[in-house]
């Protein structure tokens, strides 16, 4: 399907973004925060897409990252937030915010942007918190960051399963390979278990 665009940008409104490509224009939905962020007015721009197809429409929404439409796709999960909805969330709060609202569980950050109440940003938290793509501490990589997608798959709170990881993993050395894995599993459920 479509993952990006490049064109010039031939219109840009508080909202909407039009892009040409090779005589072709686009026009996006797009975070109105985000708008300055793809350029200026007849200048080169890359524009990452999600097209929402629905049956009596075809839209199409653009952002500047690949972070910032994963962010969007992940608002779409939670249960009552639209595309429109989730376009408004951005527009009202950097990705780099609504993360740390979300993992900090500041409601009182989530409701300052536009829209949303303190029903819908308790359903945020509860829905994304640890979720969201980057969420995790950076400090986990290499082979233990396959172990920490693992338990976020499960279900267990990515930040608090790469807190476990990170901590566990001191414990138990630097050896890696299969068996050192397995037990670092075993050992971060039975401590986020607990």
């Amino acid at each position: 399907m479509f993952n990006s665009l490049l064109g010039t940008i031939t219109e840009k409104r508080f909202d909407i973004l039009r892009v040409d490509n090779n005589g072709l224009e686009w026009e996006f939905s797009v975070p109105a925060r985000s708008i300055d962020e793809f350029g200026t007015l007849g200048g080169r721009t890359k524009v990452y897409i999600h097209l929402l197809h629905r049956e009596d429409q075809m839209r199409l929404f653009g952002f500047p990252s690949e972070r910032e439409r994963a962010l969007f796709l992940e608002l779409l999960k939670v249960e009552g937030i639209g595309p429109r909805q989730a376009v408004k969330i951005l527009s009202g709060i950097s990705p780099e915010d609504l993360e740390s609202a979300l993992d900090t569980e500041n409601l009182a950050r989530l409701q300052q942007v536009p829209g949303l109440g303190a029903k819908t940003a308790q359903k945020l938290v509860f829905s994304l918190k640890g979720k969201l793509p980057g969420s995790a501490p950076q400090t986990v990589r290499g082979p233990w960051a396959d172990v920490v997608q693992a338990l976020a798959d499960m279900g267990y709170d990515r930040k608090r399963a790469a807190e476990a990881v990170a901590r566990l993993s001191g414990e138990l050395g630097a050896a890696g390979g299969p068996e050192a894995e397995q037990e670092l599993f075993r050992r971060a459920i039975r401590e986020l278990s607990a």
